[in-house]
């Protein structure tokens, strides 16, 4: 007789309790995943994420032999209605290294790295606001120490926004946390001035205006901080004031909770309504090791 053939797979109903199985048990594993999403975009994570960029930014500052740093700043944002809106835009830490081929504090993005997407429940502020908006190319006209946020008057427009949220930790090639003048720009050294308009860069994370609005580009350079055309350069054309500009390294930031802050600025009350609670957890930057020595 014939062997009869074993016919493999399963029925109909064993199908049914398979995918019910499944369904239950995807079910009760969404609130775990659910709550190591929120444990890893929580403060304390992020402080860890970006110490580690910090560490990292040290270390790439002794091989390459050069000042580098971590950028802090908040991405063009193509998808939204309103892409210049900073509440809407994520923020991310880059790479920077110093290029005195540039401009003596000019800077671009170190080759062979990447833009580091920060988790978008929580951003990172300098707690400053460039005092000088109409820098000439004097390093004097722009203080080390520019003014700390005081007042919902300091942070009630979105220049300002980005301008707090837009800043560089620096890197000596030695391993020391320093304060140096940095001005972020295309791996070109192009400027977005009138007597350059017809040049442009290809490069992919910072450029100016015209190439990041044409999407070549994921950030805005430090061009942008409203200068006036005046008779001593009438090659610099008015500009919009998007809040960024050359500014000194820092050596402290703050965290904080993105909705909670958002909350607070859509009603005019950033600094009262949130960030005035928050004046004792500034996080530190230990100057000799590049880690977070406190955050209070």
């Amino acid at each position: 007789m014939n062997a009869k053939r074993r016919q493999s797979g399963l029925t109909l109903t064993e199908m049914a309790v398979v995918v019910g199985v499944t369904a239950l048990l995807a079910g009760l594993a969404l609130p775990a995943i659910r709550m190591v999403m929120e444990s890893f975009e929580s403060g304390d994570s992020a402080a860890s994420m970006i110490s580690s960029a910090l560490a990292a930014a040290r270390g790439l500052a002794a091989r390459e032999g050069h000042y580098v740093g971590v950028r802090f700043q908040k991405v063009y944002n193509r998808d939204a209605i309103d892409p210049l809106n900073p509440l809407k835009a994520s923020q991310y830490m880059i790479f920077i290294i110093h290029d005195s081929s540039i401009l003596a504090s000019g800077y671009r993005v170190l080759e062979g790295t990447k833009p580091i997407k920060l988790p978008d429940s929580i951003g990172v502020m300098d707690w400053r606001i460039v005092a000088n908006r109409s820098d000439s190319g004097s390093y004097n006209e722009i203080p080390i120490e520019d003014p700390v946020l005081g007042g919902d008057a300091s942070i009630n427009d979105d220049f300002e926004l980005t301008d707090t949220t837009t800043f560089s930790v620096v890197f000596s090639p030695t391993g020391k946390l320093v304060t140096r003048r940095v001005q972020v720009r295309n791996r070109d050294g192009i400027p977005d001035t009138i007597a350059r308009v017809g040049n442009i860069s290809s490069d992919d994370v910072f450029n100016k205006k015209s190439q990041v609005d044409a999407e070549v580009a994921m950030f805005y350079q430090d061009d942008y901080y409203g200068v006036l055309n005046t008779p001593a350069y009438p090659d610099v054309p008015a500009k919009p004031n998007l809040g960024l500009g050359p500014e000194y390294s820092r050596s402290r930031f703050l965290i904080y909770n993105r909705m909670e802050f958002k909350s607070a600025y859509k009603a005019g009350t950033a600094w009262s309504g949130y960030l005035v609670n928050l004046t004792g957890e500034m996080t530190y930057i230990n100057p000799n090791t590049g880690t977070i020595i406190s955050r209070k």
